[in-house]
Formats: C-alpha cells, sequence, structure tokens
C-alpha cells in the first residue's frame, strides 16, 4: 500500500476542505508547486492533485499550474477535477498526468467515460465520492441516487484502473477512515481500492494496509496539520512489507 498525499487547488491557492464544503476551506499554501515540492522531499512516489474550481464548472480551471505541477514532479501525478471531456483528458495526459480521475463524467457524461476508457485503458480511475449512501458529483454539490457499491460493481469491467472511494462525510474530520464502507467495496469488487476521507493517524494506516482489496491511501488534512507523518508512515509500510499500488502502474 502507497499514501498518496492531496493537493486540492482552490482559486490557485493549495487548500483543504471540511466535508467537501467549498465555503469551509483552510488555505495551507499560496503555492500548490511548493507544495508538491515538499511532499517529494518527504519522499512521496505518488501525487493526488485536484482542480475543485473545475469541479464546479466543469472546465479546467487551472490547467496551466497543474501541468506545471506535473513537469516538476519526478514522480507520478492523478489529475482530477471538473474533467468532463476527452479533449480535457488528452490535455492532461499530453502534460504528462499518470492517471485521471473521473466522476461525474461517470455519471452525467457516460459517453466520454465510455470513449476514456476505450482510449485510454489502464489510465483512468473511477473517483466515487459517498454522501448518505448516494454518489455525490458536480464537486460534491449534488446528490445522485446511485449507490456507490453498485455503481463500482457496473463500471469495474470498464477498464478504469481503480477505484478512489471517498466518504464526504469523513473528510477533513480527523477522526477516521469508513471502515465498513471500504470493505464492503472490496468484498464487492475486484479493482484496487484507494481509500480517502478521514485517514488521520498510523493506527489508521496499519488497519487499511491489513484490508484485502485496499491499496493506497490518499492523505490531506492529517498531513498538513503534522497529525500524520509522511516518513513515519511510510517506514512503517517498508517495514512490514507492505502489499504495494506501484507508483507507476496501478496494476501491479
Amino acid at each position: 500500500m502507497i499514501i498518496i498525499p492531496a493537493i486540492d487547488i482552490k482559486n490557485g491557492q493549495a487548500v483543504r476542505l471540511m466535508q467537501g464544503d467549498m465555503n469551509q476551506a483552510t488555505v495551507y499554501s499560496e503555492s500548490p508547486l511548493a507544495v508538491a515540492k515538499g511532499w517529494i522531499d518527504e519522499g512521496a512516489t505518488r501525487l493526488h492533485v485536484v482542480d475543485l474550481d473545475g469541479a464546479i464548472t466543469g472546465r479546467a480551471i487551472h490547467f496551466d499550474l497543474i501541468k506545471e505541477m506535473i513537469k516538476f514532479c519526478p514522480i507520478p501525478v492523478q489529475v482530477g477535477g471538473g474533467i468532463r471531456e476527452i479533449s480535457h483528458i488528452e490535455n492532461y495526459l499530453a502534460a504528462g498526468a499518470a492517471f485521471i480521475v473521473l466522476g461525474t463524467a461517470i455519471l452525467q457524461h457516460k459517453r466520454v467515460f465510455e470513449a476514456a476508457v476505450k482510449t485510454f485503458p489502464g489510465r483512468i480511475i473511477a473517483g466515487i465520492d459517498c454522501k448518505d449512501g448516494k454518489v455525490a458529483i458536480r464537486g460534491w454539490i449534488d446528490l445522485s441516487e446511485d449507490n456507490p457499491i453498485e455503481l463500482a460493481h457496473q463500471i469495474q469491467d470498464s477498464g478504469i484502473a481503480a477505484i478512489i472511494l471517498t466518504d464526504i462525510q469523513k473528510d477533513g474530520m480527523m477522526a477516521g477512515p469508513n471502515i465498513a464502507l471500504l470493505k464492503e467495496m472490496a468484498a464487492n469488487v475486484e479493482l484496487p481500492i484507494i481509500a480517502s476521507g478521514g485517514i488521520t493517524t498510523l493506527d489508521d494506516i496499519k488497519q487499511l494496509n491489513e484490508m484485502k482489496g485496499v491499496d493506497g491511501a490518499i492523505v490531506g488534512k492529517a498531513l498538513y496539520s503534522g497529525k500524520l507523518s509522511y516518513k513515519e508512515a511510510a517506514r512503517f509500510l517498508s517495514s512490514v512489507g507492505a502489499k504495494n499500488l506501484s507508483p507507476k502502474n496501478i496494476r501491479c
């Protein structure tokens, strides 16, 4: 299992949200690029970058900034947020993104999703964001009627590389991940699952590493606040011979 630091971008700044609320954004840096450099210095092997403004508007608002970050980074970068057109995917991949995270497109732009997994096999990650047992879309603003487990089951053979499973109500709350939801997802799909939302302590990392099917953990606020040390968590995973989600190829 690997730990993937999250860099969420809003108004050109690196921020963290609470429960996906755009009005509760804490600014951690004026320079997302500097944040990326910091995580690389810490030893990160992959970064998770999200254009929050893009997630709301459906446009690649911070494409130029993210392109600059990708160009600088010697490690794989997975990018999400507002990617709802094939041209968006093509542009990010051409810029050097390792993986593209699609969420809203799965439900509201199905032709784009279907074309993406066919055209770029192994490069598309499904981002399934959950709230109150439903899948949230459009930057977590709207709730669909779709059940996250059922949706994952429907798309698992589509050609996606993995599933990022986020519990919105856990996100930014520093109260631990939704273990029950992760276990249910792992029991119903045969794809690598990347846990997201609420991951706070080394004990959380230990628990996730023991779970079959969970091969990665996206961590944000706990790393930024110092509650969780990236180096300490990485040392632990290395010491126990953690099951590995390759930073270059999610299928390993």
